[in-house]
């Protein structure tokens, strides 16, 4: 009797689906098992790729951020992450759990909250790698010039992409709502008839927006970035700058057009659905949730992309990893005792060459005195008398280095000599 009852209410939900329905909420209702076993599945596998590869990439950022070494790139490659992470935490599992289900049982607030939560970490995403391709450009311009902006702008830039991301998809938070049809409670777009003429015209402005505005201003800060790379590339002062500038441009060009295409179908079922006129066939729901799943997966490329393609990020992996597995207690030997190498050396004469400070300030300035303790600290046994005519030579000063005719008492210092031999 329940299985008739749940076949009843998806064939009855699958029939209003054919009146042009718009569910929202990533809310799909269909009656094909497979499809609503696939679609969850490969969530779920996104989720996981791309939960650990945001999780390396944000590890390798706040490690190279801890060295004092960030940059304003960094900064903005980090709210990347940060913001992929956000989605495959908290808009995908929502998702997962709307196509495995017949019926909307997530509650008012998630489904009035999900399309709008995951459109707006899109969006900033997409402007995000607007600003990101800008500060590209500009190094790429001047590869020996640091390019250096203040804290506080890099904050108002994060602050002004968040406040434009979350206020563009505010309709969807509008006019989403679960409604109860034949008997099943479904989240869908419920438009007002004084709205329609709103609507329609966000459902074409919204995409122009978020997606085909920032992805041809991305496009073309770094084609000018790659162009600028290919006319300073036969030059051989600054060359290293200029590989790493190139090797930046390709890899946010790739993570640009990467994001571009998998972003695409997401966007031709969003214009079908929200344009779609009466007697018109609805989009196919396996196109819609492949769209979708597609959309997610971003979140999964973009951090494969800059680990494999970066080498930056494949040292601070690197670094990261040994500093993980070789990090020991501090070495007790250095604490007690003389060491090895100083065996020898007579009691208070030992110089250890790691602690400068021990070194007395009036023997800096001596080149004889530089060698020895260059000899002690190597623990080379010095003879007394040696010592002794080193110590009475730098201790006594010599009248001959205030003398202002040196070469006249050349003959007297000679015979002296020839006297004491």
């Amino acid at each position: 009797m329940l299985a008739a009852a749940s076949a009843d209410s998806n064939s009855s939900i699958m029939n209003m689906s054919s009146a042009h329905l718009h569910f929202a909420g990533g809310y799909l209702p269909s009656d094909s098992k497979d499809w609503r076993t696939i679609i969850p599945a490969l969530l779920v596998a996104v989720c996981l790729v791309g939960f650990m590869g945001n999780l390396c990439v944000i590890g390798v950022l706040l490690h190279t951020a801890w060295k004092g070494t960030s940059s304003t790139i960094h900064s903005l490659i980090l709210n990347l992450s940060l913001t992929d992470l956000s989605l495959l935490l908290f808009s995908a599992p929502v998702r997962a759990t709307a196509y495995s289900k017949g019926v909307w049982d997530l509650g008012w607030f998630v489904c009035k909250s999900s399309d709008w939560f995951t459109h707006t970490c899109m969006a900033a995403k997409s402007l995000t790698i607007v600003a990101v391709a800008k500060v590209c450009f500009m190094y790429a311009s001047d590869p020996a010039k640091q390019v250096s902006i203040h804290n506080c702008t890099i904050w108002s830039v994060l602050v002004a992409i968040w406040v434009v991301a979350s206020l563009l998809p505010l309709p969807e938070w509008f006019f989403s709502s679960t409604r109860h049809l034949a008997g099943v409670e479904m989240c869908l777009m419920d438009v007002p008839a004084v709205a329609e003429v709103f609507t329609s015209m966000f459902g074409k402005l919204y995409p122009l927006l978020v997606f085909c505005f920032p992805s041809l201003l991305a496009s073309f800060y770094l084609w000018r970035a790659y162009d600028q790379c290919k006319k300073r590339g036969a030059k051989t002062q600054n060359l290293r700058n200029q590989m790493r500038s190139k090797q930046l441009t390709v890899m946010l060009l790739s993570i640009a057009v990467t994001s571009a295409l998998l972003w695409l179908p997401e966007w031709i079922a969003w214009l079908w659905m929200w344009h779609l006129k009466a007697g018109s066939p609805a989009p196919p729901h396996g196109f819609i949730a492949l769209s979708q799943v597609l959309m997610f997966s971003i979140s999964s490329a973009n951090p494969l992309i800059f680990l494999v393609m970066s080498e930056e990020f494949k040292e601070g992996l690197k670094g990261i990893w040994k500093w993980m597995i070789n990090k020991k207690p501090p070495n007790v030997s250095q604490s007690h005792g003389t060491p090895a190498g100083n065996l020898e050396v007579p009691p208070g004469k030992v110089s250890s060459p790691e602690s400068p400070t021990s070194i007395p300030e009036n023997k800096l300035g001596s080149s004889n005195c530089g060698k020895e303790k260059t000899e002690k600290a190597w623990g080379i046994p010095i003879l007394p008398d040696v010592e002794q005519f080193w110590h009475d030579r730098d201790t006594v000063p010599s009248a001959q280095d205030n003398d202002p005719i040196p070469w006249e008492h050349e003959d007297q210092e000679t015979g002296d000599c020839d006297k004491h031999v």
